[in-house]
């Protein structure tokens, strides 16, 4: 039984593996700000499954208050790290890139300060992003590929936080994976997201704006095998690594919004803008290593985890909206 500190853990990706590791038998920390980036509700009910459980904690803190993290490595003596906070988004990243600087990169350097400076940590997992890619045009992206040419503040942080795991790993020796997640979606998915955008506007018969031309394509890859993907790190003996979650299949934005209407049985009303800076064009992840070394095996194809997540946006966020109307 480990004791594992989840920061960011009231989020979308977070919160599901609160859930998880609790269920395994482990005791978990979820440290979280709650940052109003999107409703801090929502992030509180992400965890409504969690609160009356005995091996699980909250504590509302920030990565950039190292006195907080001190207090909650110092009570808890964490073995395993999971380092999910950050601020997300590619176009916010453009508009406000001091902020992202801080958070993803002096706020990782506060996590990784405190994990070697509490030696009974023994792993720390860092959530890295497809988008440190860039616009890569070999594909599928190979983790051995160049990741010197991102397009987006976001990505550039990222990619700095990978090259700071490696440097507290060489100096320090701490085991670090950093895991480039490529596009997570499913139940809980961040209501800023594509998908859950396009599934409640086409629900309520609004206009969806799809950027580019339609031919864009990303490697969805749904939460439940982010969620196997991770476990299997967690559980595996590493050094340094940096390792690609994905579904292993492009989808272009034309097929995800077919997907859609499918699923919803409601024909989309789409109006195409241009394409916004700092968006890649493809994403690919090539999932060898993780096959290889983690034993990661995918299961859900997107077709069949679209429709698990209009399913569940149909049983509990339709209702709260018409609720909210009413």
């Amino acid at each position: 039984m480990d004791t594992i500190l989840i920061t960011g853990g009231a989020g979308f990706i977070g919160s599901h593996l609160c859930e998880h590791l609790v269920a395994a038998g482990d005791n978990v920390v979820c440290f979280d700000n709650f940052n109003p980036g999107y409703s801090p509700e929502v992030k509180l009910s992400n965890l409504d499954g969690l609160r009356n459980q005995e091996n699980f904690t909250l504590i509302e803190g920030d990565i950039l208050d190292r006195a907080a993290l001190n207090r909650a490595f110092l009570q808890f003596q964490f073995t395993k790290v999971v380092h999910l906070a950050a601020k997300a988004g590619v176009r916010p990243s453009i508009l406000d890139p001091a902020s992202y600087a801080d958070v993803n990169v002096r706020g990782t350097i506060n996590v990784l300060e405190e994990c070697i400076g509490h030696r009974t940590v023994g792993k720390l997992f860092f959530a890295s992003s497809s988008s440190v890619y860039g616009n890569n045009k070999k594909l599928p992206f190979s983790e051995t590929d160049s990741a010197v040419n991102p397009i987006s503040p976001y990505a550039a942080t990222k990619r700095a936080g990978e090259l700071l795991c490696y440097t507290y790993h060489s100096l320090h020796g701490i085991p670090i994976v950093c895991c480039r997640f490529f596009t997570v979606y499913g139940p809980r998915q961040r209501p800023d997201m594509g998908i859950y955008k396009f599934v409640q506007a086409i629900s309520e018969d609004r206009e969806i704006v799809l950027y580019g031309d339609g031919r864009t394509s990303r490697d969805y890859t749904y939460i439940d095998d982010i969620i196997h993907g991770i476990t299997g790190i967690l559980d595996s003996s590493y050094q340094y690594d940096i390792v690609n979650l994905g579904e292993s299949a492009g989808v272009s934005l034309r097929q995800l919004v077919a997907y859609l209407e499918e699923a919803l049985g409601k024909k989309a009303r789409t109006r195409y803008i241009p394409q916004s800076p700092g968006d890649v064009d493809v994403t690919f992840a090539d999932i060898r290593n993780a096959k290889l070394r983690y034993q990661y095996n995918p299961q859900w194809p997107i077709k069949a985890g679209i429709e698990e997540f209009v399913k569940w946006f149909m049983e509990t966020q339709a209702n709260r909206y018409a609720v909210c109307a009413e």
